[in-house]
């Protein structure tokens, strides 16, 4: 049931094929008739060949003229229905049902059994000359000669009943012995080219309608794929062979397609068993339509390279089931030459080159990551593979962008896929001048372009292809710590490289280069995300989650010195990315000091942190610090300085004062008045802060004093311990270093007006008086209550009587 279906869809599509090839052929013959009219409307006869008025001709009758210069009225609608309907369907129609019929006479005598096979193939050979004498009968007759389409009806169904006819006899019954076989095929296909010139277009179809449905019969498998493949190999070939001679580009098109359909057919129907034979027919009808379509007429350029591409996927999809077999590689290569050749003899199949570079790779992959590992075959592939294609790109490099990607594809393409998916095949040291041979060639690539400017293939990509071989050569042999070092000379090679040919794309390209580093670096960042975390979650002893000190030198310490030395002395360096990875080097060198810093004094017990915690958060605060304001002299690295400067004070108030504040977690500051860690800490900070500008800074400064100078009281009264109760002399302390600090304050805003100082100072001046009011003589009593009282208003007296000496202040009334 599914195979009459078919059929009879074929049918349906030969008629509305036909029927719209006679639309178009009648439009232009009516086109054609109406510049007729209009020329002999304006023709006007010359000079030379006026006549003497006497011996003129007197001039035809107007009803005579006229059909010689009237446009016959445009067709209506309904008479558009009737003709299509009426006159020209039920030829087509006719003529597909006849070629129907010859397929099912076939049909029906295979499934009834009544007759024998050679009695059914001579039916059916019979009725194959029975239509064609009736089709040289139209031609011939008077009574039908003017309508060439039934001799062509006729003629195109004798052609496909003959093909079917054959395709029996042959494949299933065995009657005819190959050679007799392939002299039978010759013979109809000769005849059906020869009756295609003879009576045209819609002949044509009925072959090729036919001669592809004609297995559809007997069934695909019925004598195996081998003489299935060959007659549709020779079939094609005739179809191409008639389209060149008529230059039916559709023809041929129309062949290309059903071939590579009749392909997939027999791999969705017989699956891997018979792949080599399908291969093979694909590799040949990609090549032979490559070749024959330009000799059928004008073509775009993308239909020109289609067949190949086609092809190449093709094999691509058949890859598995071809077990990668040497016979299976010279398909592919076979294919991919053939491509590489045919876009050399014509420009126009480039793409072709570079689709086969491509696909030729990304088997190579395949073969190259089965479970089973690479077949002896696959390795050779690789080498002929890169001597195929590296070699045509390289030498023809020179004649447009697509060979020179080519040459790329060819170069890094099948070695690195070898390589990195089974290094074991070779020894390290192997692979590395393999790798190096190639980036070498790739160098000389973007040298010979060095003088091309703009997108240019060769130069930019040449020059990234030698920095990834080379990178690879120097990377593989080294532990994954070392890598990202090893990928400093190839950094500093397209950095100079860069300032040389001064061309944007090539001085962007040092940027993948760092970003290589930075993904090669991924494991010791990923600790130190994780350190970070800890610590910001409040773990005290986050050193056994840092990386080990020389993978932070490989890893991240000297790619960052390369890239800051780039930034530094090339200032073209990186391109357009120099803002990104001034912005990433940043962050990633300030994780690498802040791990580096951790290094030397080891906190990993409880009591390295009791110790020492406290003095080395100082000291990593300090560096960012530092490091922030230098960064921050420069225009250059002016954001990022202050970015370091932010993660300094962010540091210091969530860590210290915070988290792992010295008052609540035992943390030793130092046993020095002022020259302790608890007090260096803010003072220091203040200093950072006073040498940005803006107000924001100004009091951040301020508060980092006040912090200062609570912290030295509050180490004088409990020593390098911090923790403990609040005692009355260290009260008493706070207010009395506070207000001497509000006097200083108020003295130095006095001489610089402009620095807010005296505003500070009043400020801290009126909350050391509330506090002395409220809270400290209000836990005083007796003598020590008045004493302190008295004390604080001659104070406060004395600094009035100071403040109004220094400053004009009119008196209140």
């Amino acid at each position: 049931m599914t195979t009459d279906l078919l059929l009879l869809l074929l049918g349906a599509v030969a008629v509305a094929l036909l029927t719209r090839r006679i639309a178009a052929l009648e439009r232009t013959v009516a086109a054609l008739r109406s510049e007729l009219r209009i020329a002999a409307l304006d023709h006007e006869p010359s000079a030379a060949d006026a006549e003497p008025l006497a011996a003129v001709a007197e001039p035809e009758p107007l009803a005579d003229a006229l059909p010689l210069v009237l446009a016959e009225p445009a067709p209506t609608l309904a008479e558009r229905l009737e003709a299509l309907v009426a006159g020209k369907l039920p030829i087509w129609t006719g003529g597909a049902a006849l070629v129907v019929a010859g397929l099912f006479l076939v049909r029906y005598g295979i499934e009834s059994g009544l007759i024998g096979p050679a009695v059914r193939v001579a039916f059916a050979a019979l009725f194959s000359a029975a239509l064609l004498a009736g089709s040289e009968a139209t031609r011939r007759l008077a009574a039908t000669r003017d309508d060439p389409r039934l001799a062509q009806v006729l003629s195109g169904a004798a052609i496909a009943s003959a093909y079917g006819t054959l395709y029996v006899a042959a494949a299933q019954y065995h009657l005819i012995a190959p050679t007799a076989a392939f002299a039978a095929t010759a013979a109809i296909t000769g005849g059906a080219l020869f009756l295609s010139l003879r009576h045209g277009a819609p002949t044509a179809v009925m072959a090729l309608v036919g001669g592809f449905a004609a297995p559809l019969v007997a069934g695909v498998d019925a004598a195996g794929v081998t003489p299935l493949l060959g007659y549709l190999a020779l079939l094609i070939a005739a179809l191409f062979a008639l389209a060149a001679a008529r230059g039916w580009t559709w023809l041929a098109m129309a062949a290309v397609v059903a071939g590579f359909g009749w392909a997939n057919l027999l791999v969705l129907l017989l699956g891997g068993s018979e792949s080599t034979g399908v291969a093979a027919f694909v590799t040949a009808l990609a090549i032979g339509a490559t070749l024959a379509l330009p000799r059928t007429g004008p073509l775009r350029t993308w239909l020109r390279a289609l067949p190949l591409v086609a092809g190449l996927a093709q094999l691509l999809v058949l890859a598995p089931t071809l077990d990668f077999t040497p016979l299976a590689w010279a398909y592919h290569l076979t294919l991919a030459a053939a491509a590489v050749v045919l876009a050399r003899r014509d420009a126009v199949l480039e793409g072709a080159a570079l689709a086969a570079a491509v696909l030729v790779t990304v088997l190579l992959a395949l073969a190259f990551s089965a479970a089973t590992g690479p077949s002896p075959a696959s390795q050779v592939a690789v080498v002929l593979a890169t001597a195929l294609i590296a070699g045509a790109g390289l030498r023809w490099s020179g004649l447009g962008p697509r060979w020179a990607a080519v040459a790329l594809v060819g170069l890094a393409g099948p070695v690195l896929v070898a390589h990195l998916s089974r290094p074991s095949l070779l020894p390290t040291t192997t692979w590395s001048i393999v790798d190096l041979v190639l980036a070498a060639a790739a160098a000389w690539l973007s040298w010979r372009h060095r003088a091309a400017q703009g997108r240019d293939v060769g130069l930019v990509g040449g020059a990234a292809i030698a920095a990834l071989l080379g990178g690879v050569a120097l990377a593989a042999p080294v532990p994954l710590a070392a890598a990202p070092a090893m990928l400093v000379p190839a950094l500093a090679i397209l950095v100079w490289w860069g300032r040389q040919r001064d061309h944007p794309r090539l001085q962007a390209l040092p940027a993948f280069v760092a970003l290589a580093m930075l993904l090669l670096a991924g494991g010791p960042l990923l600790n130190l995300l994780g350190a970070a975390a800890a610590a910001i979650g409040g773990e005290t002893l986050i050193y056994p989650y840092l990386p080990a000190q020389r993978r932070l030198l490989l890893s991240l310490a000297l790619p960052l010195v390369a890239v800051a030395a780039a930034l530094r002395f090339a200032p073209d360096s990186f391109g357009r990315w120099r803002p990104a990875v001034t912005l990433a080097g940043g962050v990633v060198a300030a994780a690498t000091l802040y791990a580096l810093a951790k290094q030397p004094l080891a906190l990993a017990t409880p009591s390295r942190f009791l110790a020492l915690g406290f003095s080395e958060r100082a000291a990593i605060t300090f560096l960012f610090a530092g490091a922030g304001v230098l960064l921050a002299r420069h225009a250059a690295t002016k954001r990022l300085g202050h970015a370091l400067v932010l993660v300094a004070f962010a540091r210091a108030l969530w860590f210290d004062l915070v988290l792992f504040t010295p008052l609540v977690v035992p943390q030793a500051v130092g046993s020095l008045p002022l020259l302790n860690a608890a007090v260096l800490l803010p003072a220091l900070l203040a200093l950072v802060a006073r040498t940005l500008p803006g107000r924001g800074w100004r009091w951040t400064m301020l508060l980092s004093i006040l912090l200062a100078v609570a912290a030295a009281v509050r180490q004088l009264t409990h020593g390098s311990l911090l923790t403990g109760p609040l005692s009355v002399a260290e009260n008493w302390g706070y207010s009395a270093a506070f207000l001497l600090l509000a006097v200083v304050w108020l003295w130095r805003g006095l001489t610089d007006p402009g620095s807010g100082l005296r505003t500070a100072g009043l400020l801290l001046l009126t909350a050391v008086t509330l506090k002395v009011f409220l809270l400290d003589v209000a836990a005083l009593g007796g003598v020590l209550r008045i004493l302190s009282f008295l004390g604080l208003g001659l104070a406060l007296i004395g600094i009035g009587w100071f403040y109004r000496r220094m400053v004009a202040v009119p008196p209140s009334r």
